[in-house]
């Protein structure tokens, strides 16, 4: 509870007034292995952990693009693979980078297209039974709608919270409404918990496709 208690009091303004279409988030780990992240570095000591433009559009009206990732279809359970196809179809109609989108989907349920939370969220992106009528998914576990679903929920809070990054995660995790009441990161350790956890998985899936690790 203390680490949580630390993390908190850095945390909590995280990205609070990013510049346009611009997401950076700072971090340092001190003597006790403890790791803190801000958006506002108050030393030298904090080094960039993760800058992403995102370019604020529309869903684009082309087609979607052809996508080769092999033959195999007997996929282990939780492989990532398994939906590439379907992570980089809706990520180019929704303009939404799909290492991004892929780590929502690690995050949320591992990868389990069958995974339902105790609160009811369903699927590879945990749509919530509401959420998952509003983008009209008749059914939340077939993988290519809830990923479709969760993208464009996922558009939306880019669009709304001007492309923070984090700030749109939180959303996505804890609601709109509760962001949009302060324009910061909610004093939630479980949504404070489950943006370091994407942004993680994300600068993993980004180096790991750029050469690097």
């Amino acid at each position: 509870m203390e680490t949580i208690g630390k993390v908190l009091c850095l945390v909590v303004a995280l990205l609070c007034a990013p510049s346009p279409g611009q997401a950076e988030v700072y971090t340092y780990v001190d003597a006790q292995g403890t790791r803190y992240y801000t958006n506002v570095p108050a030393s030298g000591k904090y080094q960039l952990h993760q800058s992403q433009e995102v370019v604020i559009s529309k869903p684009t009206s082309q087609p979607w693009p052809e996508v080769r990732i092999g033959g195999r279809r007997d996929w282990p359970k939780g492989s990532s693979e398994a939906y590439d196809l379907q992570i980089s179809q809706c990520s180019y109609r929704y303009n939404v980078d799909p290492y991004l989108i892929k780590a929502i989907i690690r995050a949320e349920s591992g990868f389990d297209c069958n995974a339902q939370s105790g609160k009811g969220a369903q699927g590879l992106m945990q749509l919530m039974p509401g959420t998952a009528r509003d983008l009209n998914v008749a059914n939340p576990f077939d993988p290519r709608a809830n990923i479709d679903g969760g993208t464009r929920y996922f558009r939306t809070m880019l669009d709304t919270f001007n492309g923070n990054i984090p700030l749109s995660l939180a959303a996505y995790n804890a609601g709109p409404n509760l962001v949009k009441q302060t324009n910061r990161m909610p004093e939630i350790p479980e949504t404070v918990e489950y943006v370091q956890r994407v942004l993680h998985h994300y600068k993993a899936y980004k180096g790991v496709n750029n050469g690097g690790r």
